[in-house]
């Protein structure tokens, strides 16, 4: 009796809910949409428990929305957003062309040091841009008399914070275009040229089409880091929603308030998703040549070359050197004073094993969502993947205080674990990995994954000897995005880490909260080291990445 009760649920299992999903979505194998299905319900915890907070606020839900207070947030918050978005663009396009298209000199140290930004929080990114740029700054006491100019700027304001979070988020376009970029096809852009076009309109027409997923990708991630983002916008005393929203969860009286302040945020959010969803199309990306992919050739950029060195190094010297350099100072003057340094190593450690992890889990969750969404086109499939980017515009505090109720409540054994801690950052952090894995894909021509099932080779065996490794470099930025972004993760990492745990982003929050500046450089600089390494081995990996995609084309 028992074995045919159990025999009958899985065949109710197999029928009426396989049935049911089949419908939605046609031709989809179960090991595509089965851990989507999974990876979507989970990334709803955070939103449910804003709308179960922002139900119960005494003040009522639509007075909150429905305040002029929220609206002027809310345009300001727009603004931002779409300043930092159009800047990132402007800056990273020609940052990619040059490191991948010309024989522009040490292109390797360029391509790591303009992705190093990524490491920066922007609440330090603030303070050194704070340090160096203020009124009585550094470059004022350095340069001021010998400029003429007796008092800088005041750089707090809507300036100073888009001019922080462009230098400190550029990267997020960069990664993905210039993966893209070096796996365009050439061909496309010889047959333009034979057609009588010039370089410049088989730029504008067909390469910067061509880019475009990728562009787009990294477009929607700097719009939704810009919405999430407190440091930078608290320093510079710019009010947005993540300011309201920290100041409401910080009081006593009503955190419906708050909850109902971050869903105007995921509405902001799912206008973006839906901006980025009209502007996608139906365009085709992928080669159809047959073969591999021929080299692409390089661009002499003759006496231009000095040009785009000096635009590389202005680009470096705001993103990168000038918070190394406020930094150096404040160690150095640590060390004039007889500061004393204690251990660093097991914080670091800790960072690199939490980062590592959120890395490898957002990828394997990123590669089912990607897929589902570029080779099985639904509604449903353009909804989870919409839906997976939702975390990512949310502050981290919400989506750690969502976790912390869920985990109180629910599941106990996870609280103030380590598993619960790496499950805040794949909800963070997912939209990276998709963005990324997603670019790649829809520049693979699906004819070639069509001849290995015409082989006899079985879906999962496709996806593990031909896909796998045409998204190889998709798979390798969005994991470095990824382990970068984690490293300097702050908010979930104090709500929910384990008792005592402690990572270099803690430690230099803790020292910066009690004005220990000196005391916070140290592992602010040693942060800055460590995530260089796996960005220094993703350039090197991308040397041998055009003969694997030849070996597997043919």
């Amino acid at each position: 009796m028992r074995v045919t009760r159990a025999a009958d649920s899985a065949a109710f299992l197999r029928g009426p809910i396989a049935g049911a999903l089949r419908q939605v979505m046609p031709g989809t194998p179960a090991f595509i949409w089965g851990p989507a299905l999974l990876i979507a319900a989970a990334l709803a915890l955070p939103l449910v428990y804003l709308i179960l907070r922002a139900l119960g606020t005494e003040s009522g839900i639509w007075d909150v929305l429905i305040r002029w207070r929220t609206l002027q947030i809310l345009g300001r918050s727009a603004l931002l957003a779409a300043s930092v978005t159009g800047l990132s663009i402007a800056v990273s396009l020609p940052l990619a062309w040059l490191t991948v298209r010309t024989d522009l000199p040490l292109k390797r140290f360029w391509s790591v040091i303009t992705a190093l930004p990524l490491v920066i929080p922007s609440y330090l990114g603030a303070f050194a841009l704070i340090a160096a740029l203020s009124p009585r700054g550094m470059f004022q006491q350095l340069f001021g008399s010998l400029l003429g100019i007796d008092r800088f700027p005041d750089i707090h304001g809507f300036w100073g914070a888009t001019l922080t979070l462009t230098a400190l988020s550029f990267p997020y376009v960069l990664l993905p275009v210039r993966a893209a970029m070096r796996n365009l096809d050439p061909a496309v852009e010889e047959s333009a040229r034979v057609l009588g076009h010039g370089p410049r309109s088989v730029f504008f027409r067909i390469t910067l089409m061509q880019l475009r997923p990728a562009i787009v990708a990294g477009a929607l991630l700097v719009s939704l880091y810009t919405l999430s983002d407190f440091g930078a916008v608290s320093l510079l005393q710019y009010e947005t929603f993540t300011w309201a929203i920290y100041l409401q969860f910080n009081s006593v009286f009503d955190r419906g308030i708050a909850a109902s302040l971050s869903l105007v945020l995921v509405g902001m959010a799912l206008a973006i998703l839906l901006l980025d969803t009209y502007t996608r199309g139906r365009s085709r990306y992928s080669s159809k040549g047959a073969g591999g992919k021929k080299h692409t050739p390089i661009v002499r950029l003759g006496g231009w070359k000095w040009v785009g060195v000096g635009f590389c190094s202005l680009v470096g010297l705001v993103s990168i050197g000038m918070p190394l350099a406020v930094l150096s100072y404040w160690l150095v003057r640590g060390l004039a004073v007889g500061e004393r340094f204690s251990s660093f190593w097991g914080t670091a450690a800790n960072s690199v094993y939490v980062s590592l992890l959120a890395a490898v889990v957002c990828v394997l969750a990123a590669v089912p969502v990607a897929m589902l969404s570029v080779r099985y086109p639904s509604r449903f499939s353009s909804m989870v993947e919409r839906f997976s980017y939702l975390g990512f515009a949310l502050p981290g505090v919400v989506v750690a205080l969502a976790l912390v109720y869920f985990g109180a409540n629910y599941a106990l054994p996870l609280y103030q674990t380590l598993a619960m801690l790496i499950f805040a950052y794949a909800i963070l952090f997912l939209p990276p990995a998709v963005g990324a894995i997603r670019a790649q894909l829809l520049q693979i021509d699906p004819r070639v994954e069509e001849a290995a099932r015409g082989l006899g080779l079985s879906p999962p065996r496709v996806f593990l000897s031909v896909t796998l490794p045409l998204i190889r470099s998709g798979v390798l930025a969005g994991g470095a995005l990824v382990f970068l972004i984690t490293m300097k993760e702050l908010p979930a990492t104090l709500l929910l880490g384990p008792i005592g745990f402690k990572t270099l982003a803690t430690s230099v929050w803790g020292a910066s909260e009690a004005a220990f500046f000196a005391r916070a450089a140290l592992p602010a600089l040693l942060l800055v080291l460590l995530s260089s390494v796996p960005m220094a081995l993703l350039v090197l990996a991308d040397k041998g990445r055009d003969q694997t995609l030849q070996r597997a084309k043919r």
